[in-house]
């Protein structure tokens, strides 16, 4: 589990600075229409965006709270990968060594009362 905890911070940061990085240099409007005009371009936006669809899944099942979902979500779809590892590594945090809390989150607590 501290494997996972250490490479999730690894990941936060390395999208996080590539995401600032991104913003600072690149031209997002320009380099994107372009993306989009490529075939692989496409195919490579639904591949991630399907893989950040079962990942948010995951996050709403974990949550109890309708309203934090809706924000993982909403980060997940704006921030890509930058989300996905600062939710594991909260999480890897959270759980405290206990897988079954790390997959479970609330829904664990609430059938254990």
């Amino acid at each position: 589990m501290k494997i996972g905890k250490i490479m999730s911070l690894i990941g936060t940061m390395i999208m996080g600075f590539s995401i600032i990085y991104g913003l600072i240099l690149g031209d997002f409007t320009g380099e994107g229409s372009i993306l989009l005009s490529l075939l692989w371009g496409k195919i490579t936006l639904i591949d991630i965006y399907i893989s950040f669809f079962i990942f948010t899944a995951w996050i709403i099942y974990r949550e109890s709270n309708l309203a934090h979902s809706l924000v993982w979500f909403i980060l997940m779809m704006v921030l890509g990968s930058f989300t996905a590892c600062l939710y594991l590594f909260l999480v890897f945090r959270q759980s405290e060594g206990n897988w079954q809390k790390f997959w479970y989150g609330n829904r664990l607590v609430r059938t254990e009362q």
